[in-house]
């Protein structure tokens, strides 16, 4: 029997600071921090015990899909040295959120960093922070300059 996990899912505002989380439907998107219990990424024993027993007694909350319109700009950090490697970027980049594709039933969110290289949401790491830094669409291409037709009466 398939039964359909239906996600809740809200617009990101600009400022706001999100994490990448694998959410029930074992697909990588965002989130808000806040709402979701990521697997520990320290050795600090101490703050996963603490981290445990808070979730242990705080209500059971159902994560939230944060979405993010195609041309915004957003700022990942934490950027996994694999792909560090294999993208040409650093640590932390800015990066603008984008659909490789229109198909249905296919993963299509990406971010594109500023040398070309692109990524597919699914492809990022569980944890990874996200800062949005705009909503909007970058700044389009400069208008090419009117001409003005001089007209001679003869």
């Amino acid at each position: 029997m398939i039964t359909h996990c239906r996600i809740k899912n809200r617009l990101a505002t600009e400022g706001e600071q999100l994490v990448v989380y694998r959410f029930p439907t074992n697909s990588l998107g965002l989130a808000c921090p806040a709402d979701v219990r990521l697997p520990e990424r320290t050795g600090d024993r101490r703050a996963g015990v603490w981290s445990n027993l808070r979730h242990w007694f705080a209500p059971e909350r159902k994560p939230v899909a944060v979405c993010i319109p195609p041309g915004a700009r957003l700022l990942m950090r934490d950027i996994p040295p694999r792909l560090q490697q294999q993208l040409g970027v650093s640590e932390e980049e800015e990066v603008t959120f984008t659909q490789l594709t229109a198909s249905a039933n296919c993963y299509r969110d990406a971010v594109r960093f500023r040398n070309g290289s692109e990524v597919l949401l699914q492809r990022l790491e569980e944890g990874q922070r996200v800062d949005v830094l705009s909503l909007s669409l970058q700044e389009p291409a400069e208008k090419p300059p009117r001409y003005a037709i001089a007209m001679r009466n003869f």
